[in-house]
This record gives C-alpha cells, sequence and structure tokens, in this order.
C-alpha cells in the first residue's frame, strides 16, 4: 500500500513541479512576446497620435518650440514615455526628459539606422538611457518628403513588469488548480487505496483461517467485484473446508466401526473367549467387515483421482444395451433372494454411445446396486434407454422407499446416507452415487434424480450417440 501511496504523491509532486516550470519558463516567453507586440502597437499608435495632433502645428509654426515641450511633458507623464521630436537631419528638437525640454542628441550620429526604422528594441546609447528602451519611430510627412519624426521610448523593464504582473496572478491560479488537484488525489487515494488495503487485510484474515471476517467494498467498480470475487472464494474455501472435516469425520466413522469389529473378534478367537465351534461365524464377519474396508478403500483412491483430474477416459464406441445386459447379469443371485425382477425396456435393438465403456459400467452398477437395496421384495426395477436428439437417456428406477425431500439434493455428497439407508445398507460406504456423479460430470455430461417418499426413485444420465 505504501508503494501506491508513494506513487500517488510523486505523481502529484511532479504534476506540480511540471505545471510551475513550463508556465514560468515556456508560458513567460509566450506572455513576453506577447506584451512586447501589444506595447510596440501601443506606443506607435500614440506616437502617431503626437505627430498628427500637436508636432504638425510646430513645423507649421503655429506653436512655439516651448510650447510644444510643454504639452508634450504632459503627454509623457500621461503616457509614461519618453518622447522625441527630430528634425529632418536627425536632431532632437524636443526630449520630454531633458532638463530644459530641448533636444541637444544627434540620433543620426549615435545610430545612423535609427530614423530607417520604424521599431527597435534593446537600445542602449551612452549617456543617453540608463536602461533597455523599446522605440517605435513615426515620420512627419509633407508633399511627399518627411518634416520630421516624432519617436515614442518606453523601458525595456516595462514589458518584465507587466509580465511579472500577469504571472503573479496565473501563479495564484496555479495554486487554486493545486488544492484542486490535491482534493482529486484524496479522492483517487480514496477510491482505490483504500479498497485494496481492505481486501488486503481481508486476505490476511483469510489466510489465518478466520473465514468470519467480512469484506465490505461500496465503490460500484471493480473493485467492488473484486472484493465480492474474493468473498466468494472464500465463502467457497470456508465450505470446502467445512466439507473436508466432514469427510475426515465420515472417513474415520466408516474406519473405525469395522475395524473395532475385526480387532474384537480377532482378540477373542486369539484368547479362546469364542468357542472352537463358533468360530466360523466369527471369522466370516471379519471377512465381512475387511471387504467393508477395502470397498471403502477403493471407493477413495477412485474419488481421488477423480478430485486431481488424473482420471483419463478411454472413449470407445460400444452398445449400452449389451453393457446393461451383462451388468444385470451380475445381479442375478441377489435378486433371486430379494425376489426383485430387473425389467430392461430399450428403445432400439442396439443404441452405440461414445464413452468410456468401464466407467460407464461402474455407473450402471451402482445405481442399479442402489435400486436392489432400497426396492422392496416381489418389486421391479426397470432399466430403460431412449435416444432423444444426439444423445442416449439411460434410466434406472426402482419402486422402494424413495428418498425423502430434503435429502434429494445431498445424496450425491460424499458419505451421504439417509436415515433409511442406515437401516438397511450396513455394507455401504456412502460413495456411489459420488463416484456416479464424479463419471458422468468427467464425460461433461448429466445426471438427474426424480423420487418420491413411499413410492420410488428414478436416475438418467446422458451419453452422447455415436
Amino acid at each position: 500500500m505504501r508503494k501506491i501511496i508513494v506513487k500517488l504523491i510523486l505523481c502529484f509532486i511532479v504534476s506540480i513541479v511540471a505545471v510551475f516550470v513550463i508556465m514560468n519558463s515556456f508560458g513567460v516567453s509566450l506572455l513576453k512576446d506577447d506584451i512586447t507586440e501589444k506595447l510596440k502597437n501601443r506606443i506607435h499608435a500614440e506616437a502617431e497620435l503626437l505627430a498628427n495632433e500637436y508636432v504638425s502645428n510646430f513645423f507649421d509654426s503655429q506653436v512655439t518650440r516651448g510650447q510644444m515641450s510643454d504639452h508634450l511633458k504632459v503627454i509623457d507623464r500621461t503616457l509614461d514615455a519618453r518622447i522625441w521630436v527630430i528634425n529632418s537631419k536627425g536632431a532632437v528638437l524636443a526630449d520630454t526628459r531633458a532638463e530644459n525640454g530641448q533636444g541637444s542628441i544627434n540620433v543620426e550620429a549615435l545610430d545612423p539606422g535609427f530614423l530607417k526604422g520604424t521599431f527597435h528594441e534593446n537600445l542602449m546609447y551612452k549617456g543617453v538611457f540608463d536602461t533597455p528602451m523599446m522605440s517605435a519611430t513615426v515620420p512627419l510627412m509633407y508633399d511627399f518628403s518627411v518634416r520630421g519624426y516624432v519617436t515614442l521610448l518606453v523601458p525595456m523593464d516595462r514589458v518584465d513588469e507587466e509580465s511579472l504582473t500577469y504571472m503573479n496572478y496565473i501563479n495564484i491560479c496555479i495554486l487554486i488548480l493545486v488544492a484542486v488537484m490535491l482534493a482529486i488525489y484524496v479522492v483517487i487515494y480514496i477510491f482505490t487505496v483504500v479498497p485494496i488495503r481492505r481486501i488486503r487485510n481481508a486476505a490476511m484474515e483469510y489466510a489465518k483461517g478466520n473465514y468470519e471476517h467480512k469484506l465490505k467494498v461500496r465503490t460500484r467498480d471493480e473493485y467492488e467485484d473484486l472484493a465480492n470475487t474474493v468473498q466468494y472464494m472464500v465463502d467457497e474455501i470456508k465450505n470446502t473446508d467445512d466439507k473436508q472435516k466432514k469427510f475426515i469425520a465420515n472417513i474415520s466413522h466408516d474406519f473405525r466401526s469395522p475395524l473395532t469389529s475385526i480387532k474384537g473378534y480377532a482378540e477373542a478367537l486369539k484368547d479362546g473367549t469364542i468357542p472352537r465351534e463358533a468360530e466360523g461365524k466369527y471369522l466370516d464377519v471379519i471377512l465381512f467387515e475387511t471387504e467393508r474396508l477395502t470397498k471403502l478403500t477403493s471407493d477413495l483412491l477412485e474419488l481421488s483421482s477423480m478430485d486431481s483430474r488424473e482420471t483419463r477416459l478411454d472413449i470407445t464406441t460400444f452398445d449400452i444395451n449389451q453393457i446393461i445386459k451383462r451388468t444385470v447379469e451380475t445381479f442375478e443371485g441377489i435378486c433371486t433372494s430379494k425376489r426383485v425382477v430387473l425389467s430392461l425396456e430399450f428403445s432400439s435393438p442396439e443404441t452405440y454411445v461414445e464413452a468410456d465403456m468401464g466407467k460407464i459400467q461402474q455407473v450402471l452398477y451402482n445405481l442399479i446396486d442402489n435400486a436392489i437395496k432400497f426396492s422392496n421384495q416381489d418389486s421391479t426395477v426397470k432399466i430403460s434407454t431412449e435416444e432423444k436428439g444426439d444423445k442416449a437417456l439411460v434410466s434406472v428406477k426402482d419402486n422402494g422407499v424413495g428418498i425423502p425431500k430434503d435429502s434429494v439434493k445431498r445424496i450425491f455428497d460424499r458419505f451421504y446416507k439417509g436415515d433409511s439407508s442406515r437401516g438397511k445398507d450396513k455394507k455401504g460406504t456412502g460413495l456411489g452415487l459420488a463416484i456416479v456423479k464424479e463419471i458422468i460430470s468427467v464425460h461433461e455430461e448429466n445426471i438427474t434424480v426424480i423420487s418420491t417418499e413411499g413410492a420410488g426413485t428414478e436416475f438418467t444420465f446422458s451419453i452422447p450417440l455415436s
């Protein structure tokens, strides 16, 4: 966060310094050029006015030299400009800054090219000007000949003074702009750094395992989207963490029960507590519990490989109807003992699909096994296939105990067992349907369940047709 603050401060300082440097260097140069041009035009206009209104009367002998000098001195004080009246030979006849108002200078002697130009800048005549001057010279014409000249002179310092005055106003405006920019940067800080700091602090809390920490960012922009995404991620991590704890608890429970039985009966057999004639019975119990552990371990390894995305599908083309027939044959014994009939209904004699045959057979085995397990005696389990569009729909339907409404959404969760199954299914691991769900998901297909408590359950999954 400190780095962002430093960057914002540096950007602010660089912006302000850049504005000051540009305005007080390049801006001052442009301003001086503009002031100089306007001053030239102004003194030139005044010189023309003097030549026409006052000096022409002197050359026409209507006023005396002294009267003209007095008038020009008054105008000098008004315009704050030195005025020269020059004859055609370059002699200064009147000088408003001379003690007696009379000129004693010959500009042709000082600068032969002076009267040939209208404007001159940075004039420095030794003994005449103390500072560099700017001049505007206007000729007084009569019968196409020059009778004399009127020259107005102003110090070049005036340009600097005027530019300095303008720059003071500009710098005041810049200072106001600095305050505005500072406020803008504060707003930028609030809308950028503060949300990031909250997200960072929240991430630190989540890293410590404090998932109850609430991340609140109300900026209505990408930062709020980011905060919501982080909060969603944390909620998912929390749910995963809860599931993991429950998962471990379930594994511990399902491993502890058979291990306790095995250990107890093994000790009883060893120390002779169990009569010799009953040993076979308890050895069968030990084998039964061992089979439970073996199946549980296999199911866990299967799910683990799917979670790590290590499952590689061996996609082949096969007849799903034929695979169903083979799978059904494995349940002949249990169906006979439980008096459950497996009914096969195929929309076509052959239905070729593209999938991993072994995985799909495992799905069928788990679904049919569940259907038989929760079916009542003297009932029917229907397995059917139907072609729909580019998919084959496989359905396994029983008329058994059904699934409670509040359990339907959880039946694909690992280790989940409904209350009814706990009483009937002592060998189940609670992972069968979770494996089914993962296999169908790996195939990028869907599986649905429809169940009515006391009436039965139907599972339907899709496979792409060949």
